[in-house]
């Protein structure tokens, strides 16, 4: 009888563990939605519509922990979409991880939202790699910030990828070199009930409905609005 009652409670723990893990998944999907929402909410120092519009693909990495005296580190998780250009819309949001980098100069540890704008189809291909690390000519340049930046950011919008950070309500473009981003295939398949890597996703429509699909809507409905 014993045995029995054992045996039960483990199936019932390995049964809820599936479950816990998509509902992780599913709330970082939500906060990611509603960081983006909140950054564009305020329009003087949101990111440029203009460069948005022109955006190939979005990653949010909400309240990513970061942590530093004079030499910055983070470690948060996020997801990313890309946009379809044929069909239109958004494509369901892939899971990664970013560690590493500096902010510069700083002191203290808080937890901050990043946000990756991807300009050009280079940028899309690097961060459906396996691990890309940050740096060198694959850089993510500080982004322009407010409804009128646009208009001196002929530099920026040569670049890859325009990174930007909020904190404690300050929000700014900022420097992330060094740090890596990496696929989070686990929490893919959580998320998906299936292995699958980021290029999988974004790309190639692998992808199965998730039971979480209210996430998803609020997550693509918020690219929709700011990112047309």
């Amino acid at each position: 009888m014993v045995t029995f009652v054992c045996v039960f409670v483990l199936a019932l723990t390995a049964a809820a563990r599936p479950a816990r893990a998509q509902s992780d998944q599913a709330d970082r999907v939500r906060n990611a939605g509603t960081a983006l929402s909140e950054i564009m909410a305020a329009s003087d120092k949101a990111i440029p519509s203009s460069i948005l519009e022109k955006a190939e693909a979005i990653a949010v990495f909400p309240g990513t922990i970061k942590g530093a005296f004079i030499v910055g580190a983070q470690r948060g998780h996020g997801i990313m979409s890309v946009r379809n250009a044929n069909a239109g819309g958004w494509s369901l949001p892939a899971f990664l991880t970013i560690t590493g980098g500096s902010f510069g100069l700083q002191i203290g540890g808080q937890a901050v939202d990043i946000v990756l704008v991807v300009m050009n189809r280079r940028g899309v291909e690097n961060l459906v790699q396996n691990q890309f690390e940050i740096g060198g000519e694959a850089s993510a340049t500080a982004g322009p910030v407010g409804r009128d930046a646009a208009a001196s950011t002929d530099v920026q919008l040569r670049a890859q990828i325009l990174a930007y950070s909020r904190s404690r309500g300050l929000f700014a473009g900022v420097s992330l070199k060094g740090a890596a981003i990496r696929q989070d295939e686990d929490s893919n398949q959580d998320f998906y009930g299936s292995k699958l890597k980021t290029r999988d996703i974004v790309l190639d429509n692998k992808a199965g409905r998730p039971e979480a699909a209210d996430a998803v809507a609020a997550w693509r409905g918020a690219l929709a609005k700011y990112a047309k």
